[in-house]
């Protein structure tokens, strides 16, 4: 039956063509309009780590004066977005997670074994080897570090597999050595291409770019003064100067994360962290009450607007447009459906139900919002190329649909045309024949 609905739509729709294409213009345009700022926003908003955002979680320590923090940051809440070394020291050696790991980014000089290729810096992730396990990192060739690696601080280093393509053609390079500033590391292991979007594990420099090209032992990068690439922020004093009188400093830039799997352990390392913060008052150490705070994934997300409020508005004015669009459509379905009023009324003279009228137009409205559909998204692929060459490189590169953007839109079109629909068809159903019939 509904093939034969199908035959009929196409027949009415074909009558008028020129009604058809605004009605067809008018939902592309809405859907085009609407599904390049949800795919983006989409990109944007989506959890990087669903299976465990509920269970990792990054901390903030009030290690500065409040008064400092509110004009250097802006935070109301006088907290750092990253905590100093001192601390990230004392509480890997607490040990009271599941999982930890204190890691900045950083950069080193790769001189390849190959002579066809020059020396080039690296991007790299200092971490320690529960970093790996702790968000799923996963891997082609080996595993991460044995812990002994990090309390040893060993020359090893896991590369990435678009590095380890670039080194060694793809190969597995476990055991095998890689020069980094002159000093011999070993790989052991390769990890998969992992790339969350956004990077939540560290917000300081590109959130939506890509993943560190390697990574080495927080400890050994310590050892060797890897000079870190994001943000190092003090409050004025720097220690004595030099390599040590920075670390050993107040300045915040690391990074710390801990995974607490069960609401128990959430609890206890609330109160754990509470405490080491009175015990560092009571040091000396700070002379105010120092402010703590632990906050999973998508609560960390928040805090740092990933997703602005721009971005909200920008979604919410462009679905308003849908609707006007919509709208429109609607104008142009009840002008068309009332144009057929007298074939309306011979079908149902011929013994057409209003039941079957109904069918018939709103297959035909169906119709129209899959072509609105189909059309929004060749106008979408175009809104995101050219949104590719206005926004930043880490925005554009999120500027893309997926499959579950092109089903919401497909579906977003024939529903929400059919919604539109309704009125009209109604209005068809209305029809009176005696009165039709009798003005033909």
């Amino acid at each position: 039956m509904m093939y034969y609905y199908f035959g009929l739509a196409m027949r009415s729709l074909k009558r008028n063509l020129v009604l058809t294409a605004l009605m067809i213009a008018a939902i592309g345009v809405g859907i085009g309009a609407s599904m390049t700022t949800l795919t983006l926003f989409r990109a944007m908003a989506t959890d990087p780590i669903p299976q465990k955002s509920r269970q990792l979680f990054t901390l903030q320590i009030g290690n500065w004066p409040p008064n400092k923090v509110t004009v250097a940051t802006g935070d109301e809440e006088h907290l750092q977005q990253q905590i100093s070394y001192p601390d990230a020291v004392a509480l890997m050696n607490a040990h009271e997670g599941r999982r930890q790991s204190a890691m900045y980014h950083g950069g080193r000089t790769v001189i390849p074994a190959n002579s066809d290729l020059k020396p080039f810096e690296a991007s790299t992730r200092a971490a320690y080897t529960d970093f790996f396990r702790m968000f799923d990192v996963p891997f082609v060739y080996g595993e991460p570090w044995p812990a002994s690696d990090d309390a040893n601080h060993s020359d090893v280093v896991v590369l990435s597999r678009e590095l380890n393509d670039k080194l060694f053609g793809g190969a597995n390079s476990v055991g095998k050595t890689v020069d980094l500033d002159g000093r011999g590391f070993r790989v052991v292991g390769v990890a998969a291409r992992w790339n969350p979007v956004p990077r939540f594990f560290d917000l300081n420099t590109d959130k939506y770019g890509k993943t560190e090209q390697m990574f080495i032992p927080f400890t050994t990068a310590i050892d060797e003064q890897m000079e870190m690439w994001g943000n190092f922020n003090c409050d004025g004093d720097v220690g004595t100067g030099g390599w040590e009188g920075r670390i050993h400093s107040e300045c915040v830039w690391v990074q710390y994360w801990v995974e607490l799997p069960a609401a128990a352990d959430v609890a206890r390392y609330r109160s754990f962290l509470t405490n080491y913060a009175i015990e560092q008052r009571r040091s000396g150490r700070f002379h105010w009450q120092a402010l703590t705070r632990l906050r999973n994934v998508r609560e960390w997300l928040a805090y740092n607007h990933v997703v602005s409020d721009e971005a909200r508005i920008l979604v919410l004015v462009s679905f308003s447009f849908l609707f006007v669009c919509l709208l429109n459509a609607m104008g142009l379905m009840l002008a068309k459906i009332m144009g057929r009023s007298g074939d309306i009324a011979v079908r149902r003279a011929l013994g057409a139900s209003r039941g079957a009228v109904f069918m018939q137009c709103l297959t035909e409205t169906a119709v129209v919002g899959l072509a609105g559909g189909l059309l929004g998204l060749g106008l979408t692929s175009l809104g995101l190329f050219g949104l590719r060459a206005l926004l930043s490189d880490e925005i554009s590169r999120l500027s893309s649909l997926d499959a579950v953007d092109i089903t919401i839109a497909v579906v977003l079109a024939v529903v929400a045309t059919t919604l539109a629909g309704l009125y009209p068809t109604w209005r068809a159903t209305r029809i009176q024949p005696a009165w039709q019939l009798k003005a033909q």
